[in-house]
């Protein structure tokens, strides 16, 4: 085997169906025809600066750049010299026509309660609290944490801070008090942001005793304002906490957006690093705004009457990008939701999408395996007639999924674009174009305008088809982070040292014969067995592809033969699993992928540990298939009884 071959990942998925976009979407389309992307790839890595320029008239300046791009990875910085205000993109440019009565947030509780506010309204809450946090001494460049329910407060309180240029770290509600601790110290925060609690699957979720208990450990926070979400009696410490409602009420409408550079802090946002430590990827504001903007309008195909949803949390960058700056920079209707899809019952999400007329519709392929396990009744009690556009995030999606939501949510009429990118990217990186890409179900693709990606070995050499390898960026891009928020050497090493000169995303992937590239999971999530380097998705899509599984998590564990044995968890669409099912559901692996993929363990669950986002928590299940105690960080996990059933039923 020769030395490039012996670093690839072993590719074993093979997938043929191919899915043309329907000629009535090409014909109406943003980027409509194969011609089109083309030259506007071509132009955009052989004249980036040229590129991005033209693209960034799209935003609204207060002071034109002089310089589009300074300098190379990792030290880049984009449009220098410019005067820009996301909060000012994200709104005021919408008031100056008919924009101004359109609705900016259609938001539904988990109780049923509702608001819609247009584009004016979003406008006057945002310089409301623009105010309020100026009254409580916010500064332009200080840290505001916001620890929030899904709710409208929560994108007033991110417009605001970037209306004065304050920096915003919003902090997921399902992480503990001890979480919140550790992001606000590393933030120095001054002011945290929250609600008394929010609501999930019918219980309160008390975010407001978790930030005083957090607060023992934070000695930058000077002040804590409090949105009335629940009515939950909560306790006010004198001069620290304020209701935000009564805030409100003390300021005025009249808060002008402040021109901030370029290159200014727009927020930090905490991803979980491999030694533990959070790492605080700060994202700056002309670039990353740019990003959003444009992908919204490619991937999406934003148009004037679209009623669109993403069902993230906005405490992740999906919600970030794709909930708040991009779709609202666009002047679309974005629909939120406070809680979870299986409240009151398994169709809540489908009621959603008919009560409001839902067009485009982006959910995460964890979200969308649970849909098949809990049964095609529920979609089809409800009229989603309303769907142009799908769209799936988070992870690769295995294509038995991708089939099921291209036939039962999307009726075999809506494209599906399956988009890969990261907290550190900012934006969409890869992912069909609706109304140009002949989609294949698992794959996302081809890069987006801008992007030059790679699939190369350790040390860079590039792959062929088929050869997984690692997936790096060449050149750099607008929206890519700036750095880890106090930990510049961190950043460099964790994401520029790898492969010299490039960015290394963490993903290993493949691209076939047609320059489709496939996603084959996290390098750290791949499995070394008897010397072949295996990707795990590639084997829970064949156990996914089988009858009888819902779902499935694959991880190796310790093999004195092999280096490393393969464990399955798996969890089925109804009843318990027996040793005949674990016998078949070897031989189907076996079968569909070959000997070298033979699974060692099948392990049955009746579910997997999962966060609130509904990310597998695969490092969980790797202590768990190696029989050692776990001390990983388990606050995120949204239900921790999960773990101790998997380590009863193999004791």
């Amino acid at each position: 085997m020769s030395s490039s071959g012996s670093q690839s990942i072993q590719s074993v998925l093979k997938e043929t169906r191919t899915f043309a976009p329907p000629a009535t979407f090409s014909a109406e389309a943003h980027i409509g025809s194969q011609q089109q992307y083309d030259a506007m790839w071509k132009r955009a890595k052989d004249d980036p600066a040229g590129f991005w320029g033209e693209m960034a008239e799209n935003l609204d300046w207060f002071r034109r750049w002089d310089t589009v791009l300074q300098g190379q990875m990792p030290e880049t910085q984009w449009f220098v010299g410019g005067k820009i205000n996301a909060s000012y993109n994200c709104v005021d440019r919408h008031l100056l026509g008919p924009h101004r009565n359109k609705a900016a947030i259609i938001w539904e509780g988990e109780p049923g309660d509702t608001r819609v506010l247009r584009y004016q309204d979003l406008h006057r809450e945002v310089c409301k609290f623009a105010n309020v946090l100026k009254k409580l001494g916010v500064q332009t460049g200080d840290r505001v944490t916001l620890y929030m329910p899904m709710i409208p407060e929560l994108t007033i309180a991110m417009l605001a801070c970037a209306r004065i240029g304050a920096v915003h770290s919003i902090i997921f509600g399902g992480f503990s008090s001890e979480a919140v601790a550790d992001r606000n110290n590393d933030a120095r925060a001054r002011v945290v942001v929250t609600a008394d609690g929010g609501w999930r699957r019918g219980k309160e979720v008390p975010l407001k005793a978790a930030v005083d208990t957090s607060l023992d450990k934070c000695p930058t926070v000077e002040k804590v304002v409090v949105v009335r979400r629940t009515g939950g009696e909560v306790d006010m410490v004198p001069d620290r906490d304020f209701w935000w409602h009564e805030l409100m009420e003390s300021v005025t409408a009249d808060c002008d957006p402040v021109p901030l550079d370029s290159e200014h802090p727009l927020f930090i946002l905490y991803t979980s690093g491999s030694t533990g430590k959070p790492k605080g990827v700060l994202h700056t504001t002309a670039g990353y705004l740019l990003g959003t903007t444009m992908t919204s309008r490619w991937v999406f195909d934003l148009k004037e009457d679209d009623t669109y949803w993403c069902t993230a949390d906005i405490g992740w960058i999906t919600g970030h990008s794709y909930i708040c700056y991009g779709p609202l920079s666009n002047g679309a209707t974005v629909v939120m939701y406070e809680g979870a899809p299986n409240w009151p019952d398994e169709g809540r999400f489908w009621e959603i999408i008919e009560k409001y007329r839902v067009s485009i519709f982006y959910t995460a392929p964890t979200a969308i395996r649970a849909f098949i396990k809990w049964g095609d009744q529920w979609p089809e009690k409800h009229d989603l007639s309303s769907l142009r556009l799908l769209g799936s995030v988070g992870e690769p999606i295995n294509p038995e999924a991708w089939m099921w939501y291209h036939k039962v949510i999307g009726q075999e009429r809506c494209p599906i674009v399956d988009t890969w990118w990261q907290t550190e990217t900012g934006s969409i990186m890869i992912s069909p174009l609706p109304g140009v890409t002949a989609t294949k179900p698992g794959s996302c693709c081809r890069p987006l305008p801008g992007i030059v990606p790679d699939i190369v070995t350790r040390d860079g050499q590039s792959l062929g088809p088929n050869e997984g390898g690692l997936l790096v960026m060449r050149q750099p891009w607008p929206s890519m982070l700036r750095t880890l928020y106090g930990d510049h050497e961190r950043f460099k090493k964790t994401y520029f040292s790898e492969v010299p000169g490039c960015y290394f995303a963490g993903d290993g992937a493949r691209h076939d014969e047609d320059g489709y590239l496939w996603v084959m999971g996290r390098v750290d999530d791949v499995l070394n067995v008897s010397g072949h380097r295996l990707s795990t998705m590639e084997v829970e899509s064949t156990l996914v592809a089988h009858s009888k599984v819902a779902e499935a998590a694959v991880v190796g564990f310790p093999h004195e033969i092999k280096g490393e044995g393969i464990c399955c968890f798996v969890t089925l669409k109804s009843g318990e699993g027996d040793e005949a099912l674990k016998a078949e559901l070897v031989q189907h692996v076996r079968h569909s992928i070959g000997a070298l993929a033979t699974p060692d363990q099948i392990r049955f669950a009746t579910a997997l540990p999962k966060t609130r986002s509904g990310k597998i928590m695969r490092r969980l299940l790797r202590d768990i298939a190696a029989g050692r105690e776990s001390t990983q960080d388990t606050t995120t996990l949204e239900d921790l009884s999960i773990l101790a059933k998997l380590r009863s039923d193999e004791e």
